[in-house]
């Protein structure tokens, strides 16, 4: 027995397969559970696209009737209760079954009817548990036709009866299966089942339902290799009925469409979800530019201030250049012969008037330069707080009464609150002192490298005073020994050139190490500050960025599925054309 055409076949594959996929779909965006549930019972209600409910007492041959129409004996038969519990027969590669529930089994088989037609066999209503009758219940409003299995030996029982009002009370198409036929002697018997069996349910229905004589065993000894049995077994009519019953086209459009419009409005709206958190997301990347906008301008402008106080630094050390030039212009001369030859005073002299207190001035430039950084650290820091609590405000305001937030916002507000919340403990946890005392360290090892001196020994003012004086020994040293190897009118004028291009020389090589290694040392320090507040934002700045490309790819998935089911749902209608 075929139901579907090829095209039909066709249609239907695709269907199930595109909502299939758009579950995924759902289950990836991480969908409201209640939404995936939906398009779950959608794609099971398209699993059992024409789903038979197959009831009546036990040993009525339901069994035996269910096996003949699959041509396989799937399930078990006997002259004693072999259901216990609901099977649902559907297609299946290989022979298998899947416990849904206590009561409920899904029983798969590589039968060519089920890809078609779904299946389903309830416990005998003589002998199943208060339970069982529910579940059945669960399924009977469901079915597409209620096949009600009674036999001719003990035709229309009370309890079927029973169970029969509580079908009609559905509105259900039944169609009464009247098995056995083959224990009967002649027609006679038979017409005499087939009329006590329509009066009773004529007076139970008021309209007289379809009535089929059949021997299931018979049919099955036909469709396993004795085909001679076929036509007494009568069961070609019942196929032919369901065949013609399940195939109504308008029927097969609708249950097309009904999963095809359950799919077209959940994606609509994950679509609408995921334009929402893009923007949402849009907003975020602009704040995290700002705050990287504002980094880099931070960096620029510290950059230009700090260049600008450096030459404050080497003002003081062109001042003592001056003043050295002075010193020698009035201390080489011939008149002062006798005192140059005095080294150790010389050197002191040139210290008390030249280098005077140069290492307490840098020191205290450098000091200035400290304080500036620190204070400039934190208002960057509170810049950056200020910009996560606005964008937290905004975003708690934009989510007010959302009841479905889900994980993306979960998780959104987590770090929001967290990067936040680590960029507040900063600023208010922000010591300045120990700030200072950390920056003040590093510039002192800096220098203190140029000075060959151990750190920590003595002061910065201390380390900068010894450079200065060092190029005083190395001057004066150099200047002494030339006058004394040379003495004369005229090499006096020469000594005093040399000595100031030496001091000019030294000065310049002491300005550059300097200024290099406090350079260098300054730096580091504003780069340690940047990487801190990147840092702090990192998680979050990754999570925007992961789920700005996460969300993007869905919504293209999402737009293709949504063309993909209207694509489906032109080809659905051609069927009534």
């Amino acid at each position: 027995m075929k139901i579907l055409t090829e095209i039909q076949e066709s249609l239907l594959k695709d269907e199930r397969i595109l909502l299939n996929d758009l579950r995924t779909a759902l289950v990836q965006f991480g969908a409201q559970v209640e939404d995936q549930k939906t398009l779950g019972v959608s794609i099971q209600q398209l699993d059992d696209l024409f789903l038979i409910v197959v009831v009546g007492e036990f040993n009525s041959g339901k069994s035996s009737v269910i096996n003949a129409l699959l041509g396989q004996k799937i399930l078990k038969e006997g002259v004693t209760p072999t259901t216990a519990q609901i099977n649902i027969l559907r297609f299946g590669e290989n022979v298998e079954r899947v416990v849904e529930s206590e009561f409920v089994h899904v029983l798969r088989a590589p039968v060519p009817l089920l890809n078609e037609l779904s299946v389903v066999d309830t416990p005998g209503t003589n002998a199943v548990m208060r339970q069982h009758e529910t579940i059945t219940s669960d399924f009977v409003p469901r079915a597409d036709l209620v096949l009600f299995i009674t036999s001719v030996d003990r035709p229309f029982t009370e309890s079927e009866r029973a169970f029969m009002e509580l079908i009609h009370d559905w509105g259900k198409k039944v169609v009464i299966v009247i098995n056995k036929l083959d224990i009967l002697q002649n027609e006679t018997e038979a017409a005499d089942v087939q009329g006590f069996v329509a009066e009773n349910a004529r007076s139970l229905f008021g309209l007289q339902p379809e009535i089929f004589p059949v021997s299931a065993r018979l049919a099955q000894r036909a469709k396993s290799g004795e085909p001679q049995f076929w036509q007494e077994s009568h069961f070609e009519a019942l196929e032919h009925y369901l065949q013609g019953t399940l195939d109504e086209t308008s029927r097969l459009r609708l249950k097309l469409l009904n999963p095809l419009g359950v799919g077209a409005s959940l994606v609509e709206k994950t679509l609408s979800e995921t334009r929402g958190r893009l923007d949402l997301l849009k907003t975020d990347f602009s704040r995290l530019e700002d705050i990287e906008t504002q980094l880099k301008l931070y960096q620029e402008d510290m950059q230009r201030d700090f260049n600008f106080r450096m030459s404050d630094i080497e003002k003081v050390l062109y001042e003592m250049e001056q003043r050295g030039e002075a010193y020698f212009d009035e201390t080489i001369r011939l008149s002062h012969l006798f005192d140059l030859l005095d080294r150790r005073a010389i050197q002191r002299d040139f210290e008390k008037r030249v280098v005077l207190d140069v290492g307490q001035q840098i020191e205290k430039k450098v000091q200035e330069i400290i304080d500036w950084l620190v204070d400039s650290d934190f208002r960057q820091w509170q810049s950056v707080t200020e910009h996560l609590a606005d964008r937290r405000k905004a975003y708690h305001e934009r989510i007010v009464g959302d009841q479905g937030v889900g994980a993306f916002h979960n998780e959104r507000d987590r770090l929001l609150e967290s990067v936040g919340r680590q960029a507040q403990r900063v600023v208010e946890t922000y010591d300045r002192a120990q700030e200072a005392t950390a920056i003040a360290d590093g510039a002192q090892t800096a220098v203190a490298a140029l000075a060959a001196v151990e750190v920590g020994a003595v002061g910065l003012g201390t380390v900068l005073t010894i450079l200065a004086t060092t190029v005083t020994a190395d001057v004066t040293g150099i200047l002494l020994a030339s006058v004394v190897a040379a003495l004369g009118l005229l090499v006096i004028p020469a000594r005093r050139r040399q000595a100031k291009s030496e001091l000019h020389r030294k000065l310049a090589s002491l300005r550059t190490q300097l200024v290099d290694a406090l350079r260098q040392q300054f730096n580091q320090e504003i780069e340690r500050s940047l990487l801190r507040i990147r840092e702090a934002i990192s998680p979050y700045t990754r999570f925007v960025r992961a789920e700005q490309a996460k969300l993007s790819e869905a919504q293209t998935g999402l737009v293709q599925a949504q063309n993909s089911l209207n694509t489906l749902r032109a080809r659905v209608d051609e069927l009534t054309q």
